[in-house]
């Protein structure tokens, strides 16, 4: 398969070696050769089978109207762009495209997602809360994962309060922790991650399954297909 990684910061360079490691063949873009997407002309897009952002989220938008209108297949692991999801997905749908978005591949979080749909579930009249910290540079806070978190506790009750507490420290790959606290007693259930190669994992893994499907995925539906 040849994959375009845009992004040449850790996650994306680690992407990339991963995708050479699966015996992909992998080119980066670093945003100083892409800005404001010039560099993803139609030309330049075909000879690609995916195409995996890890930019930011302002380039993230661009990247992506440029892109799926040409029918590509997106694998998008940059955060913060949310808002214009529903837009992204009208593109993907006129142009036959395929996108797959996710706030975390790494399936240690999916499972971490998995855990708190079942705490929702069984721990009733418990208060939630969302603590999470990144490294200094991560530029969205909350974090993706925090905010999915978050959604996974409102999506019975939009009314139900759960707050996230964010830090930014030097030299975390990333830490989420969600506290369920009663009158009696403390629930905590911690995800740690010690390196980003789940997460890059996750992502090459993500586009060997999109390269041969059209629509818009979000990466925790479909994510037990990808490891199957």
């Amino acid at each position: 398969m040849r994959i375009l990684v845009l992004g040449r910061g850790k996650t994306g360079s680690l992407v990339a070696s991963v995708a050479a490691e699966r015996g992909h063949s992998v080119r980066v873009l670093d945003e100083a050769q892409n800005r404001n997407a010039m560099a993803l002309t139609p030309p330049l897009l075909v000879v690609y089978d995916v195409v995996i952002d890890f930019t930011t989220p302002e380039a993230a938008v661009h990247n992506m109207r440029a892109c799926l209108a040409t029918g590509a297949k997106m694998v998008v692991g940059t955060t913060g762009w949310y808002a214009h999801l529903d837009d992204m997905c009208a593109l993907v749908q006129r142009h036959s495209a395929a996108l797959l978005y996710g706030t975390n591949f790494s399936l240690g979080v999916q499972i971490l997602f998995r855990l708190a749909e079942t705490l929702r579930e069984e721990a009733r009249g418990y208060e939630i809360s969302i603590e999470e910290t990144h490294h200094i540079t991560k530029i969205d806070a909350p974090s993706g994962t925090a905010l999915s978190l978050q959604d996974i506790f409102k999506a019975v009750n939009p009314e139900t309060e759960v707050e996230i507490v964010s830090h930014r420290v030097e030299d975390v790959h990333g830490e989420h922790i969600i506290t369920a606290r009663s009158a009696d007693d403390v629930l905590t259930v911690k995800h740690e991650s010690h390196s980003r190669r789940p997460f890059a994992e996750g992502a090459v893994r993500a586009a060997e399954w999109v390269q041969s499907r059209t629509g818009c995925f979000d990466f925790h539906d479909v994510f037990p297909q990808i490891y199957a």
